[in-house]
């Protein structure tokens, strides 16, 4: 990791790029296999099955028997833990529930708004370096939830054709029936086109590698929505005299052990914390199975020593992690000057990997400093609201001088128009 000491502001963009990801060579392979399934269905997936993961498929939605025997194979300490993570990821989404309400804006005309589900939706999983069984949960949580019509999975399949155990029995004790095993550029294609076995869906949600990426880009050109922007994941520490070196290592370790394009950054008010924190990096790094990966992301990746507390928050504020440890002793003081982060983990016993799997919040979250301006997936990403209006008589008396003043403002006489025909018609029944 590199070190910087005291680093000027000028110097802070610099210090806090992202690793450069050019997709633009991707765009013409992704387009090519979005057309691909757009003409092909069922057939050009299990033809780029073959080509891209090496698997002859015989068919695509996984049936009953795969589900049972899937739910066999998982273990009742695992299947414990999903419990325990279900449990609170369902109380905190279940909070984010808001009761529509009706207002009066002027006497006689009343607005209020309803919500509904979005009707369609695809969940990706990835399954590839790591199944990530645990996305079916932060997805088809939320999902379930908000009441959304249908629900499509789509994850890849390993080597034998079938999908991890995890991945189907997280999906079965949440109801999701419509299961398909198809991964990567191809499965995003399938559910924004449809095909003789894979439904058309109205939003995307999930992660993915950077073709996974792209295709949910493209396709959003072409009316399908999908969750946020996603890119390779990040961590920010920041952490002061007070801080754990061994538990800041590890926090850095859990992110970087995501992929070779993982970043990780911490920023500490303490030069001394820095040597105890390279030196347990090392120790820790020995006995990490994915070491290789997690010593590749963290050359991409920053140690930074401020001056300040101060000096720090207006850092992090800048960087807009993803992810955003505070280790300090004033952490509570600090979460709240907070402006940029997809989720905060406050204080020494709170890792990263809590939110990962089971404290509860979702771990679909801005990545690339598009924390300044997204939030982290909710209950609310499978809902839209619908606003209407009511209006009496002596409602449109009151609002309508406005409107059509406003309306002749910007020369729309038809808008005028079916205000003061609606007027003169009242006035004639009073006569």
């Amino acid at each position: 990791m590199k070190i910087f000491i005291n680093p000027s502001r000028d110097s802070w963009q610099e210090i806090l790029a992202r690793p450069a990801v050019d997709h633009s060579g991707l765009r013409d392979t992704v387009s090519d296999l979005l057309k691909q399934v757009k003409s092909g269905g069922d057939k050009s997936l299990f033809e780029l099955t073959r080509r891209f993961d090496g698997i002859e498929l015989t068919d695509l939605q996984v049936l009953d028997e795969e589900m049972l025997q899937a739910e066999a194979a998982v273990s009742p300490e695992l299947k414990k833990a999903i419990s325990t993570a279900r449990q609170n990821i369902e109380k905190f989404h279940e909070a984010q529930q808001v009761d529509d309400s009706l207002i009066t804006t002027t006497d006689g005309v009343k607005c209020w708004t309803r919500t509904v589900p979005v009707e369609k939706v695809g969940l990706y999983i990835p399954g590839g370096t790591a199944p990530l069984f645990s996305t079916v949960l932060m997805l088809g949580i939320p999902a379930m939830l908000a009441g959304c019509t249908e629900v499509v999975l789509c994850t890849p399949p390993g080597a034998d054709g079938k999908v991890h155990p995890a991945i189907l029995y997280c999906a079965r004790i949440l109801g999701i029936e419509k299961i398909f095993r198809i991964g990567g550029a191809q499965a995003i294609a399938a559910m924004a086109y449809g095909t003789e076995s894979i439904p058309r869906v109205d939003k995307i949600f999930g992660p993915g590698n950077k073709y996974v990426t792209v295709a949910k880009q493209m396709v959003s050109l072409e009316n399908i929505a999908i969750d946020l922007p996603a890119g390779p994941s990040e961590v920010a520490v920041m952490a002061d005299e007070t801080a754990d070196p061994a538990f800041v290592a590890a926090d850095l370790l859990s992110q970087a052990e995501h992929g070779t394009d993982s970043q990780v950054l911490l920023v500490s008010t303490d030069a001394g914390l820095i040597e105890k924190v390279k030196a347990e990096l090392a120790k820790q790094l020995k006995v990490l199975p994915r070491k290789k990966m997690a010593e590749q992301s963290l050359l991409n990746s920053r140690i930074v020593v401020l001056r300040s507390i101060d000096e720090a928050i207006d850092m992090i504020n800048e960087y807009a992690p993803e992810h955003l440890i505070i280790s300090c002793r004033d952490y509570g003081d600090v979460g709240i000057r907070i402006l940029n982060a997809g989720s905060v983990f406050m204080g020494p016993y709170t890792p990263e990997s809590a939110g990962d799997y089971a404290s509860g919040t979702n771990h679909t979250l801005p990545t690339g400093g598009y924390a300044r301006v997204y939030s982290g997936l909710g209950l609310t990403d499978f809902q839209k609201k619908i606003s209407f209006q009511e209006i009496s008589k002596e409602g449109l008396q009151n609002l309508g001088p406005s409107i059509m003043t406003m309306a002749a403002e910007e020369e729309l006489e038809g808008h005028s128009m079916a205000v003061k025909l609606r007027l003169s018609k009242i006035s004639n029944n009073k006569k």
